[in-house]
């Protein structure tokens, strides 16, 4: 239902004071053509009474018009809150190592149980867009958001850990750039929308300097989890050609010359899920993505769809404005006339 209102195009202020001036302007215009009247015998004056309420007229006209009679309808829009689901992925080196378990006794690859995972996140999100970051030396934004989920599986397949030759140990913060302006980007794009940060790691941390605070990601984030993968015990890392396959032979401890061994560090993963508000799983014979909190962390952030109402104005001025153009043209015509009977 529509209801009336007026709606200054140029604000209140700016239309209270045309109101005032064009109100005080025909007041003037009124009382001069009395005092002429009074002063003046019947046709000793060209001003007639029609001159004066005409030209009152349209300063009213010019008053209304700068106040913008509107009519106001309300209109219910529906905003649809959706799940935007961001997988970053650890492919350092020592992802390649043989010790971690996915929901049986079986063990792989690290880098493999990463993958079973994020098969299953993309099944849990049903209707979800999902975008992909993979980091070792530095981080890359493999996929940009997209609702194709069979682009997420194939990009997942398709990871390898990054060469050994290229490798300059692990460090947890190598995509935090990345994430942030990717982050960022789906935020400024898609505000309504909630973000689900998985962040998918073995927790190592061998560079020298301290990795940098995740702290920075919240802004962007609803809601977050870190798995951890691989064991406490550890194994050897394998070594990495640029074809991604391995050469039998392991990475060395450059400290003691013998073969590295890689252990997945609980503590940092806890720390890093601390730094972005969120949780952790460590994945195992028992816990995977599909029987974990992640599994309740999917059903709680479903697509949503709200309602909310809001006014919208439409100005009708333009019958004002085409009696006020009419008046103008009359006195227009009125002072053309005038002028020439005075020559």
């Amino acid at each position: 239902m529509s209801t009336f209102t007026f709606a200054p195009a140029l604000g209140w202020p700016a239309g209270i004071v045309i109101v005032v001036v064009m109100a005080a302007l025909a007041v003037v215009e009124i009382v001069q053509y009395v005092r002429r009247r009074s002063v003046r015998p019947v046709g000793d004056t060209d001003e007639t009474a029609g001159s004066c309420i005409r030209r009152v007229l349209m300063l009213l006209l010019v008053a209304v018009m700068a106040l913008t009679p509107s009519t106001a309808t309300a209109t219910t829009s529906r905003a649809v809150s959706a799940t935007d689901v961001v997988i970053a992925t650890d492919i350092t080196g020592s992802m390649a190592v043989d010790d971690a378990q996915y929901g049986s006794d079986e063990t792989m690859s690290r880098l493999d149980a990463a993958k079973l995972a994020i098969e299953d996140l993309t099944r849990l999100y049903a209707n979800s867009s999902f975008a992909a970051v993979s980091f070792g030396a530095t981080g890359n934004l493999d996929v940009p958001l997209t609702p194709d989920t069979g682009a997420i599986d194939t990009w997942a397949q398709a990871l390898t850990t990054e060469p050994t030759s290229t490798s300059a140990g692990s460090s947890l913060d190598a995509g935090l750039d990345t994430l942030i302006t990717t982050l960022k980007s789906i935020r400024d794009e898609h505000p309504d929308d909630r973000i689900i940060l998985y962040f998918i790691t073995d927790g190592e941390q061998t560079s020298p300097t301290s990795p940098r605070t995740f702290s920075t990601l919240r802004d962007y984030l609803t809601d977050s989890c870190v798995i951890g993968v691989g064991s406490e015990a550890g194994g050897k890392i394998p070594a990495v050609t640029s074809g991604g396959q391995t050469t039998g032979e392991y990475v060395k401890d450059p400290s003691t010359g013998e073969d590295g061994i890689s252990k997945l560090d609980v503590a940092e993963i806890k720390e890093l899920a601390d730094e972005l508000s969120g949780s952790y799983i460590l994945l195992g014979p028992s816990a995977t993505v599909d029987n974990t909190e992640v599994a309740q962390q999917s059903s709680k952030w479903r697509v949503t769809s709200t309602a909310r109402e809001r006014i919208r104005t439409s100005p009708i001025v333009w019958p004002f404005a085409i009696a006020l153009a009419v008046l103008l043209a009359w006195e227009l015509g009125v002072w053309i006339a005038t002028s020439r009977r005075l020559l």
